[in-house]
């Protein structure tokens, strides 16, 4: 490997360790949830950690590749690793310009992935959300020999899951080279997220969750709001989310503006002593 090429891949190996602890300080991951990066030099292969919860992440030797065609281990002899790999491998496959996939149980989002409430974009941080987000139900896609424990443990359950990043009920999204939608929600298990670099895929699963937090405030205060005796009446139109034009152009912004809370977010972990960084 040239002297240039390795120093890239310690740089990604910084920058996904750090965005491991970014995602753990912010409550999008806990102990369970995990993130990925496709490498760099490798495009048929990506990088995630052992079974290990992403805060203790700490260095190159807690990672591990595999082959984005059926996520099995590019070396045979790796430590174990997360059992919803093919999540990542799949989405990675059907979409050749995303290079970084996150999975979480979101407490915040959660609900919107069972209420039957649709998550929408509240405020121009989430315009990447888009018109409508979708839902995946893993019960449509079991087999007779498959586990009901809702993990997506193979790549035939990942595939599904990666078809929902379409708009096409049921179409297959092979040939595209980019998702028409940047989530999914996972029925009784959480969210998928998908982004063109580690940076765009944090700043997408943070203010995802920020802007379910800020849905889920905006309908409790309104149905606290109707059960009061007032004069002045609620507006007749409900929750008043981003329009279409608004959150295709608050998307944009989004896009170019990564770089800003991004700065914020690693300083915010470095100056914590739980995380640690040694690549």
């Amino acid at each position: 490997m040239a002297r240039a090429e390795a120093v890239d891949v310690v740089q990604l190996y910084r920058t996904f360790i750090t965005a491991s602890h970014i995602l753990h300080h912010h409550g999008v991951l806990d102990a369970f949830g995990h993130i990925s990066v496709r490498h760099p030099q490798k495009p048929n292969v990506f990088i995630m950690s052992q079974f290990i919860a992403p805060a203790l992440i700490a260095s190159p030797n807690d990672l591990i590749e595999y082959y984005v065609d059926d996520a099995s281990p590019v070396d045979p002899s790796a430590g174990k690793g997360y059992s919803e790999r093919c999540i990542h491998s799949e989405v990675l496959k059907r979409y050749p310009n995303m290079n970084s996939v996150i999975h979480s149980h979101s407490e915040a989002i959660l609900p919107y992935a069972i209420s039957g409430v649709p998550l929408r974009p509240c405020y121009h941080m989430a315009g990447f959300l888009g018109h409508k987000v979708p839902i995946y139900d893993i019960a449509k896609w079991y087999q007779e020999d498959d586990r009901r424990d809702m993990l997506v443990s193979n790549t035939r359950l990942g595939a599904a899951l990666a078809d929902h990043f379409m708009s096409s009920k049921g179409a297959s999204s092979s040939g595209h080279l980019e998702p028409e939608h940047t989530v999914v929600l996972m029925r009784g298990h959480g969210l998928t997220v998908v982004g063109a670099s580690i940076q765009q895929a944090v700043s997408r699963a943070i203010y995802t969750q920020k802007n379910a937090i800020v849905q889920t405030t905006s309908l409790s205060l309104r149905n606290a709001f109707a059960g009061q005796t007032t004069d002045e009446g609620l507006s007749g139109q409900g929750i008043q989310f981003l329009g279409e034009d608004e959150a295709t152009d608050s998307r944009q912004m989004n896009d170019n503006t990564v770089g800003r809370p991004w700065g914020l977010w690693v300083r915010e972990v470095e100056s914590q002593k739980l995380y640690v960084n040694l690549a």
